[in-house]
């Protein structure tokens, strides 16, 4: 994929994240989640991006994976809760994802339930998708 195309779709899930980031993912499941979609992917990281964002937390934390089906968007979460699990992502990693496929603004991404990257496991949503950041995930 061009840089190019990557950066337009970086900045197009930046547009969507904005609002989702800031309501902390309120609908069906924790935002736009969908367990009925959950996949895992495996892959390399290509880049990591922290979208910005009008709530709290310092914008949403957004990955590149590329995996043997080609380069795709994983959401995150917020850049703050994922830096508060002491976990970090760099260029070059090797992730596994488990999320929900959906598309947003006509672009297939994947939001992240669960990320492991060698022993670290990285959990962001309970199994129904409520974001553990919120409060909800504890609680569904």
């Amino acid at each position: 994929m061009n840089t190019l195309k990557l950066l337009s779709l970086s900045f197009v899930a930046a547009a969507l994240a904005t609002t989702a980031y800031a309501q902390g993912g309120s609908r069906q499941g924790g935002g736009n989640y969908n367990p009925a979609t959950e996949t895992t992917l495996t892959g390399t990281i290509d880049s990591v991006n922290t979208m910005p964002s009008q709530g709290r937390g310092g914008g949403g934390l957004h990955l590149v994976l590329t995996s043997s089906s080609g380069p795709i968007e994983v959401h995150v979460g917020p850049a703050s809760f994922v830096s508060s699990k002491n976990v970090t992502f760099a260029k070059g990693e090797a992730l596994t994802v488990v999320g929900s496929k959906v598309t947003m603004a006509g672009q297939d991404v994947v939001i992240a339930r669960e990320i492991k990257k060698g022993d670290q496991v990285l959990t962001l949503r309970a199994a129904k998708g409520f974001p553990l950041w919120s409060g909800r995930g504890r609680s569904h």
